[in-house]
């Protein structure tokens, strides 16, 4: 296991599912897709719509694209 992130601050979070572990499972409030105060996300930072994000509960690491605002484009060729 990773440790968390000496950048990681607890007044940063996000609430995105973690693609490593299953501890929302059971959580009424993010089965209804609301800010858990117990299931939430180090926000550790973000460019545009790109968070860079990290698990307290198992301390995976992973990019999360929301799509909202400023979204990341990739490049398209000409046809």
């Amino acid at each position: 296991m990773l440790p968390i992130d000496p950048q990681a601050d607890p007044g940063r979070r996000a609430w995105v599912a973690c693609p490593a572990c299953d501890e929302v499972r059971g959580c009424a409030p993010c089965a209804e897709r609301r800010n858990c105060a117990e299931h939430w996300r180090y926000l550790l930072s973000n460019t545009g719509s790109l968070l860079h994000l990290q698990c307290p509960a198992c301390t995976h690491v992973w990019d999360h694209e929301t799509g909202f605002g400023a979204t990341r484009h990739q490049h398209r060729r000409p046809a």
